[in-house]
Formats: C-alpha cells, structure tokens, sequence
C-alpha cells in the first residue's frame, strides 16, 4: 500500500459523517485527464469512503461540456476551468466554487510545430492555432494574442479537442496549438513551447482550475462535501510534502499514469507545471476571498472577446467558502 493510499484511507476512516450522510447515494463527479495527485486515489474507496457515495467519476474533455451536464443536473460535484467557470457564473448556471483543483502554469502552454515559422507570439498572424474553446487555455490563447498586439481576427483559432489537437498535429495540419498535458507532452516531441500560462497570468490573464457544487446540494450535504474537499487536499498535501519523491517509479506516478494516459516517466516533469494550493492558504484572500474578482474580470474580457453577452453585478453568490473553511480546521 502506498504512502499516500494509506493517508487518504486513514483520513477517511477517521472522518465520522453527519446522520443525515447519504448511504450509497450514486454520484456521478466530473473530472479530466490531467496527471495531477487526486489521481493517484481515485481509483481507490477514499473518496467513497471518505463521503459514504458511490462515486462514478466521468471523464470530461472540455470545460464546455462539464457546463452542459451541470446545467442539466446530470453532475452535481465537478472540477472546472476558470474560463469556463466565468462563462458559466455568467449564463446563471446554479454551481459554487468551494476549492481549487490548481492554479495553471506551463502545465497548459503553447506549442508551435517545428517547421511552422513560429517562434514568437507575433508570429501567430495568420497561422491556425488550436485550442478547445472555452478553456482555460483558450482564455490564455486570448490574452496572449492581446499581449502581442494582434487581435483574434488575425489568427486562425481551431476549436478542437485534445485527442482532436493530437491527431490534427501529426497529419501537420496545425501551426500551434494552446494545451495541457498529456496531449501537450506528445506535441512537445515534435514542437516547441512559445509560452506557458504562467505568463500569460502575469499580463493579467490569471487561469486556475476549481471544484464546483450545485449549490442546492452543497448546502443539503455539507458534511460529505466538507469530507470530499478534506479528501482532495490531503492528497495534493503528500505530493507537496515531498515532490522529490514522486519519481517514475513511485507508485502513486504509476497509478496516475494508468487512470491518465500520460507516461509515468513524464508525470514528475508536468506536476511541476501545477501550483498545489494547501486549503488552509486557499481560504485566504488571494485565493477563494478573491475568487468572484477574477471570475468578473475573466468574464468582462470574454465579453469584450465576443465570447459572451453579459457580465454579472457580482459574483460572489458563485463562491462558496464554508466548505473550505471548515475542511481546513
């Protein structure tokens, strides 16, 4: 057993729920494939254990979709992208942001493909550049287009999605394409990297990826919600106490890299592409204190973008810090 299968198995044993916890209620939890720590236990009972659910964790591509099956309330626990979380604070749809899954580096980065003539961020002009839209890395394509001087006009911007990006890369039929891993590792064999979104977070287009509850259901099950975000954190906090030790050969890269698609001898190299933020810091203003800040502001340059019609007021109602709060006592 690993070192970090017994913590999460230990958390959860000593985690005592509310009587009013739900005793092998199906829970469908929306996620993606990025080879990140939680990784590591979700194929484990933890999490089950940890909320007394029975949990299907369905694999997404594309924040846009994950907002699909919110609003239909097919999924009522998922992680999400910031940009697709200001568009979907933005159309009204009923979920809070309670944590973060990440706070996005190189982790998603642009890639140029050797031979296309790019090897700075003005060299995008007329090129076809993909990207899934509606990410987080679109929003970052976006405010790395502004950066240079361009506009979006100026660039050929292909919707596709990762396995899409893969296959279009090695028929040569993309100039660049703005992704995470592991799609992003694959094209870094034949491509180079022009910018990653930790810089584009320094030009003002800060991206992360988040957890987000319906807020009906948040508040109807905040034991088992504040069990789950406890669970999460505990398994970001063995990687942060000791990254060197997540090497190829660990066991927990090597679950990772089954649940994930990506090479266990290529995870430790993209986990330093994520910010692990312990939940005792994210209950801070800088993180969920300032949560529905970023979130407007993302959201007034999608609209400026033409990617959305309005933006809201305020948009602290889309944040929820109990949870949090109390996960981290």
């Amino acid at each position: 057993m690993t070192p970090l299968i017994k913590s999460m198995l230990t958390g959860a044993a000593a985690m005592a729920l509310s009587a009013s916890a739900l005793t092998a209620e199906t829970m469908v939890i929306a996620t993606f494939s990025d080879p990140t720590p939680m990784n590591a236990v979700r194929g484990t009972d933890a999490f089950e254990k940890a909320t007394g659910w029975d949990i299907e964790w369905r694999v997404f591509n594309s924040g846009t979709e994950v907002i699909a099956a919110m609003a239909s309330g097919d999924v009522k626990v998922a992680e999400l992208g910031s940009s697709p979380l200001a568009i979907a604070a933005s159309q009204g749809v009923d979920l809070q942001m309670f944590m973060l899954s990440y706070a996005v580096g190189q982790a998603e980065s642009l890639i140029a493909y050797e031979g296309s003539g790019i090897t700075s961020l003005e060299d995008l002009k007329g090129k076809r550049v993909a990207v899934p839209i509606g990410s987080t890395a679109h929003y970052s394509l976006m405010g790395a287009i502004a950066h240079a001087g361009l506009s979006e006009g100026d660039v050929t911007v292909m919707s596709m999605g990762p396995d899409q990006i893969a296959a279009a890369w090695e028929q040569g039929a993309l100039d660049a394409a703005f992704i995470w891993p592991p799609v992003q590792t694959k094209l870094l064999e034949t491509g180079t990297r022009i910018v990653g979104a930790d810089e584009t977070a320094e030009w003002g287009y800060p991206t992360f990826n988040a957890w987000v509850v319906n807020s009906e259901f948040a508040a109807a099950h905040e034991a088992e919600m504040v069990a789950f975000a406890k669970t999460m954190n505990a398994a970001n906090m063995v990687y942060l106490d000791d990254p060197a030790a997540w090497t190829a050969e660990n066991d927990s890269v090597k679950a990772i890299a089954n649940l994930t698609g990506a090479g266990a001898d290529q995870i430790p190299d993209i986990l330093t592409g994520y910010t692990f933020v312990p939940l005792a810091d994210q209950v801070s203003d800088t993180w969920l204190g300032n949560a529905s800040n970023i979130m407007k502001s993302t959201s007034e340059f999608l609209k400026s973008a033409g990617r959305i019609d309005t933006v809201a007021d305020d948009y602290s109602v889309f944040v929820n810090t109990n949870i949090a709060a109390e996960a981290a006592k």
